[in-house]
């Protein structure tokens, strides 16, 4: 979220973000993968945003780059949010739910 409760127009997954560090330092997704022992198609799927940065994989990225690994999975996790909001069957369904706790 960021000012007035706006929601980013374009979703950031955090695989892009690794991604042009990379390109930045110079670093083939084939170095890093074998520098963490993971398949390199498992890190490529991150870096285009088709699968999801899990912990694990956070942490071995910041042992490799020296990239914080809690930002980069608050960003997963801001992702994720804002997909699943912008997924239209699902939004359908949150509408249907009722409130049942009382306001404090």
């Amino acid at each position: 979220m960021v000012a007035n409760n706006m929601e980013p127009f374009y979703l950031t997954h955090p695989g892009e973000v690794i991604k042009d560090e990379l390109e930045h330092r110079g670093i083939s997704q084939r170095r890093l993968a074998m520098e963490i022992g993971v398949p390199i198609s498992q890190l490529n799927e991150v870096l285009n945003a088709k699968r999801p940065l899990n912990t694990e994989m956070a942490l071995l990225i910041e042992q490799a780059l020296g990239i914080d690994a809690a930002p980069l999975l608050s960003l997963q996790m801001k992702y994720n949010i804002l997909s699943a909001k912008r997924n239209k069957s699902f939004s359908e369904r949150i509408k249907k739910i009722s409130r049942i706790a009382a306001a404090l």
